[in-house]
C-alpha cells in the first residue's frame, strides 16, 4: 500500500465499515469524470482469510460492497464494486461510482412536464342536427367554440433529475445514500404551448440512468459526485453536485506548462474526418412533419461540410437547435490535447483544481509549434506514482 493511501470497504446498505485497509492492488488508476460515474479496477493476490465481513459474509460482494480511496485524510474516490472475477488465488474487482447505480433500473410512476390538456367541450352532442345551434334553444343560441388545449404545470429540469433520483433511492433495498442538491436550474422542461411535453412513463419503460444521462445532455449542465468523511470520520457523506448550468471556474492562479509540472501529453487531436461547418438534426415524426433543424458556422477559409443527427426523442426547436449546437461545436473545433500528466508542483498543487475547472495548457506539439490553449477538465486520475493525468477538452467546445 502506497504511503497515505489506503482502500476502505462499507457494507452499501447498512453502511458498516468492514475494512480499513483492503490489501487492493491497482489495475488502472482511480478515475473520476465530469457528469460521470468514475472507475476503479484492481486486484487482490492471494487470498486473504481476513476478508469476511462480521456477517460471515464476503467483504468484497458485487452490488454489495461501497469501496473509497482515501489519500492523506481524504476521501478521493468513492464507489460501488459492480463486477468480481476469480483466476484461481487471484481475485480481480471491478467499481464504478455511485452514480452509475440508476443505470438498468426502471422508472415506474409518471412524470410529465408541459402536458397538452385539452378541456371537456360541455356543448359537445348539444347539436344533434348540425345547423350550428344548440338544440331546442328559443331563440336559437350558436354553439360556443371549443375550450382551446394548454400546457399543463412545467417542471424544473433539476426538479425532474431529484425525481428520478428520489425514485431510484425510494425503492426497496436501493437508498445507496447519496443526497442531490437542492436549487434548481431555471429551464422548464416541455414546450410552453403545451406542443412538446417532457414525459417519462412507465408503460414505455425508461431506464433511470438513460434518463438521466438524456437530460443532463439535452439541457445541458453539469453534476459532479463527492464523497467526504462526516463528523467524527463516522460517516461518509455522498453528494451530487449540480451546476447551474456548469460546475468550475475559470483558473487564472494556476498554470501548466512543458518543462514545470506537465510531466506528458496525450497525442494532440483534431476532428479529422468528424469536421462539420454544417448540422442537419432530424427529431421526431416523419416524411414532411418530421422536426427538424440545421445550424452552421462557415469561417470563409474551409468549405462545406455536412453532418446529419437523428434523434427521434427531440421535437421541440429548443431541443433540436441545443442539439445542433452540441454536434457543431464538437465538429468545428481545433487542435486540443485530451489529456496531460502532471505532477504535484507549486504551479498546481494536487487538490487544487477541481472537475469542470477551465485550464490554461500551454505545450510545444511537433508541426504546429506552441500552443497556449485553454481546456477543461473532465476527469483526473490520481497515481500512486506521484503524478495525475488530467483528461480535457478545449474550452471552446462547450456552449453552456
Amino acid at each position: 500500500m502506497v504511503n497515505g493511501w489506503r482502500f476502505i470497504a462499507q457494507r452499501a446498505l447498512s453502511a458498516e465499515f468492514l475494512d480499513w485497509d483492503v490489501p487492493l492492488a491497482l489495475s488502472a488508476n482511480p478515475k473520476r469524470a465530469l457528469s460521470g460515474p468514475g472507475s476503479l479496477n484492481a486486484t487482490i493476490e492471494p487470498e486473504y482469510a481476513r476478508l469476511i465481513g462480521p456477517d460471515s459474509s464476503p467483504i468484497l460482494q458485487e452490488w454489495g460492497t461501497k469501496l473509497y480511496l482515501e489519500v492523506d485524510g481524504e476521501i478521493r474516490w468513492g464507489g460501488i464494486l459492480t463486477k468480481a472475477a476469480y483466476d484461481g488465488a487471484k481475485m480481480s474487482i471491478e467499481c464504478e461510482g455511485l452514480t452509475s447505480y440508476p443505470h438498468g433500473i426502471p422508472y415506474e410512476d409518471h412524470l410529465v412536464s408541459g402536458e397538452l390538456i385539452t378541456p371537456p367541450d360541455p356543448y359537445e352532442g348539444k347539436d344533434k342536427n348540425h345547423d350550428g345551434y344548440i338544440d331546442f334553444t328559443n331563440p336559437k343560441r350558436p354553439v360556443p367554440e371549443p375550450p382551446k388545449p394548454y400546457a399543463g404545470p412545467r417542471i424544473d429540469a433539476f426538479v425532474a433529475f431529484r425525481r428520478i433520483w428520489e425514485h431510484v433511492l425510494t425503492r426497496p433495498y436501493g437508498d445507496i445514500g447519496i443526497r442531490v442538491d437542492s436549487h434548481n436550474l431555471g429551464r422548464l422542461l416541455g414546450a410552453e404551448d403545451g406542443s412538446d411535453p417532457w414525459e417519462l412513463a412507465w408503460w414505455n419503460n425508461p431506464d433511470c440512468g438513460q434518463a438521466i444521462d438524456q437530460l443532463t445532455r439535452d439541457m445541458p449542465f453539469d453534476w459532479i459526485e463527492d464523497h467526504a468523511w462526516g463528523p467524527e470520520h463516522r460517516t461518509v457523506e455522498h453528494r451530487l453536485r449540480l451546476g447551474t448550468p456548469r460546475l468550475g471556474r475559470k483558473r487564472n492562479d494556476l498554470r501548466f506548462a512543458d518543462g514545470e509540472n506537465i510531466a506528458a501529453i496525450a497525442k494532440p487531436e483534431g476532428v479529422g474526418d468528424e469536421y462539420a461547418n454544417e448540422v442537419v438534426v432530424l427529431g421526431s415524426g416523419e416524411g414532411r412533419a418530421m422536426a427538424r433543424a440545421q445550424l452552421h458556422s462557415f469561417d470563409g477559409q474551409r468549405l462545406r461540410r455536412v453532418a446529419t443527427v437523428t434523434d427521434k426523442t427531440l421535437a421541440s426547436p429548443e431541443a433540436l437547435r441545443t442539439r445542433g449546437q452540441q454536434e457543431l461545436t464538437g465538429r468545428t473545433q481545433a487542435l486540443q490535447i485530451p489529456a496531460i500528466q502532471v505532477v504535484d508542483h507549486p504551479n498546481a498543487r494536487f487538490g487544487s483544481w477541481a472537475l469542470g475547472d477551465d485550464i490554461r495548457v500551454q505545450v510545444h506539439v511537433p508541426w504546429v509549434g506552441d500552443v497556449d490553449v485553454w481546456h477543461r477538465i473532465i476527469g483526473d486520475e490520481l497515481s500512486a506514482d506521484g503524478t495525475c493525468v488530467l483528461s480535457l477538452k478545449r474550452s471552446d467546445s462547450f456552449h453552456y
